[in-house]
């Protein structure tokens, strides 16, 4: 099979846990968005290894670097508030840089406790 059709069969496996998601929140009534739900699914089939990575890799990969495309209808229809924008600018400046530093600091706070429990658990294999 050749590189771009796996790409799209696997990008449309992705999206069929998208809809599984949004299957589950509306008949579960869960206050989740069902594509995160879909994720959660994904990550916990490839956790406990029912999910192959190699099934679901290229299609993630793929979409990880075409991210930017997913933004740019958000970003045109920023251009319809501009009078908003001019107006309180600088309060969305404000929240845009205080949330950008917290996601920063939860991000490396985690993955510094990822990494000591690795090292922790690298060190009880090895005694």
């Amino acid at each position: 099979m050749s590189k771009a059709l796996r790409i799209i069969t696997q990008v449309l496996f992705l999206y069929l846990f998208a809809l599984l998601g949004n299957f589950l929140v509306k008949q579960l009534h869960l206050p989740i968005s069902g594509s995160i739900l879909g994720l959660f699914i994904v990550l916990g089939l490839l956790h406990f290894k029912v999910l192959k990575l190699s099934m679901v890799e290229l299609g993630a990969s793929f979409l990880t670097s075409e991210m930017l495309l997913f933004f740019i209808p958000s970003a045109v229809a920023i251009i319809q508030y501009k009078t908003e924008i001019l107006q309180h600018g600088s309060q969305f400046l404000i929240v845009i840089l205080l949330s950008t530093v917290t996601v920063m600091a939860v991000t490396g706070l985690v993955a510094q406790f990822a990494l000591r429990r690795l090292a922790n658990k690298k060190g009880e294999i090895g005694q």
